[in-house]
């Protein structure tokens, strides 16, 4: 594993509100994202909350995501990039990122996947206004030309039941407060290790909070791992059974909420209206 971090001449970042203000550790797992994480790393660079760490994890990538990293590291300082020496997964992709976090909150961002400028301002001023140790927000969803193709939907509030019969958490938009629940880790699952770590949380609060403002950009690509719905439906039911340990009976009735709940989603449409407003550029 190498650990890269700015050098003396990178242009410093921002701190001036980083006594009134908490540090922000986003993790970024990577494989083969060189088309995109320069823009997702833009979105991140464009917050109008300054006081971020961005740690970035490579898991192994055969493409030049690493250079297109370690362009951004030089113009930003508040850019950590950790390169895997062998291909591991998400999981463990992120999960060494919080191992080094230094943030009173950790947030989520894949890298083909974008924040809007005021994504950290509005939830992490209102986790502090409130004291919610774990919030969510709802975003929306555009394609791999950055096209919108859906508006998402999130409730005001989501707990440990809800979430196994319907994950309305987008890990794009997750935050939660070490303060509070402590560094919790994803569970070391290929696929669905994001809401392990959601059912994680929610044994130690009784709810996440979901803020109804579109404050994210979720990308749907072929060949994505969560455009596999088949194979995402496997590593649901492994969830169920082998991390969470329910009961079959158990297991087999949130598992048809959660089949019925993403075909529902699939359904999404969004008014020519609606469209119109997404197309336009963000500012």
């Amino acid at each position: 594993m190498v650990i890269e971090m700015c050098n003396e001449n990178s242009v410093p970042s921002t701190t001036v509100l980083s006594g009134e203000l908490p540090l922000v550790s986003i993790i970024t797992p990577t494989y083969n994202s060189a088309e995109y994480i320069g823009e997702t790393i833009a979105s991140v660079s464009k917050q109008d909350y300054r006081n971020w760490e961005h740690i970035i994890v490579d898991d192994a990538s055969s493409d030049n995501t690493a250079q297109i990293i370690q362009q951004e590291m030089v113009i930003d300082n508040r850019i950590k990039f950790i390169q895997l020496d062998t291909n591991s997964g998400s999981a463990v992709a992120r999960n060494t990122a919080i191992d080094i976090a230094s943030g009173r909150y950790i947030a989520f961002l894949d890298a083909d996947d974008l924040w809007l400028p005021n994504k950290l301002s509005i939830q992490i001023n209102y986790m502090l206004r409130t004291g919610a140790p774990f919030t969510f927000s709802r975003y929306d969803l555009i394609d791999g030309s950055g096209a919108a193709i859906g508006r998402g939907r999130v409730p005001k509030e989501a707990t440990y039941k809800s979430l196994l019969r319907n994950n309305v958490i987008g890990c794009l938009t997750a935050v939660y407060d070490v303060d509070q629940l402590g560094k919790i880790k994803m569970p070391l699952i290929r696929k669905r290790q994001d809401l392990g770590l959601w059912l994680r949380i929610l044994r130690q609060v009784s709810r996440a909070e979901g803020l109804t403002e579109t404050l994210a950009m979720y990308r749907v690509r072929p060949g994505s791992i969560s455009h596999n719905k088949l194979n995402a439906a496997k590593y649901t039911w492994r969830l169920y059974r082998e991390v969470e340990k329910l009961p079959l009976p158990s297991a087999l009735y949130y598992f048809l909420c959660y089949a019925f709940n993403g075909f529902l989603k699939t359904r999404q449409k969004l008014l020519p209206t609606e469209l119109s407003l997404m197309r336009k550029p963000m500012r």
